[in-house]
């Protein structure tokens, strides 16, 4: 059998490419959320993103049809994998840099260990997933800092925003267990397709698009990149690698999405990180590293 610890140079560049596209999908959220509401950006994301995947899948024409409670499934998947966690990053980057966000965001690992030990009966804890869920609420606590002690201010709740968007995340993750047996795209296709049909009616009535002000050529650039590349190319490129080595390898992503987000926030929008904010990274990758095993491995 392949060794999962051996990639080709095609795959790491696969890899690295996902990994910087969705470390940009933070720059783009940063840029766009700064002039639309977080629920319509939600919409155009998942939207843009359902459109362009449907058009995809139409082209290669493989005749998939579902069941109603199948839709269903999709719509429960799109709900959590979607809708609540984009509409609480989106929120939360209003505050907080697409760095930080990101940072925050790689909590989503840890997450989804805890939600499968008591939601699945093949997901128990072991030492090294217990070390890494302290180690990750560690580095979250070191991100958050003492100043939460004395009152939450906005920064605070874009944090504590983008927190539970990794909890969405982790339920999403497990909920996606249902979906073995469907050919991932159409899984990918599904859940936006439905995310955009519950989610508009939302934004009609709470945003009023048609009053918003027209965002900036900047910031509909920025939806249009969030939506094509960091959400519908994404998903391909994500399930070629699933496909060519292994759910291990792919995992490897994790581990580069945030240091791209912070390098593209600093080099695009000038922002910076408080040390504490680079300690609470270090933590928290510590706790992904010794959850994935590998480099603590001597079979390598």
């Amino acid at each position: 059998m392949m060794s999962e610890h051996r990639l080709s140079a095609q795959t790491w560049v696969l890899i690295i490419s996902l990994g910087t596209i969705w470390g940009a999908s933070f720059l783009f959220a940063r840029i766009a959320v700064l002039e639309m509401p977080p629920m319509t950006l939600v919409f155009a994301r998942v939207a843009i993103a359902a459109i362009a995947l449907n058009l995809f899948l139409v082209f290669r024409a493989n005749g998939y049809q579902h069941s109603r409670a199948m839709w269903l499934n999709f719509a429960g998947m799109g709900i959590l994998n979607n809708i609540i966690p984009f509409g609480l990053i989106f929120y939360g980057q209003t505050e907080i840099g697409a760095g930080l966000a990101a940072i925050i965001n790689a909590m989503t690992p840890i997450w989804t260990i805890i939600i499968a030990n008591f939601a699945t009966s093949d997901e128990r804890f072991s030492r090294n997933k217990l070390i890494g869920i302290v180690l990750g609420f560690t580095g979250v606590a070191v991100l958050i800092g003492s100043s939460a002690l004395s009152g939450f201010g906005a920064s605070t709740w874009g944090q504590i925003a983008v927190f539970g968007a990794t909890i969405s995340y982790g339920f999403a993750g497990v909920f996606g267990r249902r979906f073995a047996n469907v050919p991932p795209m159409e899984t990918a296709r599904g859940q936006l397709t439905m995310s955009t049909l519950i989610i508009l009616p939302l934004v009609l009535l709470i945003d009023h698009p048609w009053s918003l002000p027209m965002p900036s050529t900047w910031a509909i650039a920025s939806v249009i990149a969030l939506a094509v590349v960091c959400t519908a190319y994404a998903y391909i490129l994500f399930f070629r690698i699933l496909a060519t080595a292994g759910a291990v390898n792919v995992s490897l992503v994790t581990f580069l999405v945030p240091p791209s987000a912070i390098v593209l926030g600093i080099v695009v929008l000038g922002e910076q990180l408080q040390l504490r904010q680079i300690i609470g990274m270090v933590i928290i990758m510590a706790g992904l590293i010794v959850v994935d095993g590998r480099l603590l491995s001597s079979n390598r």
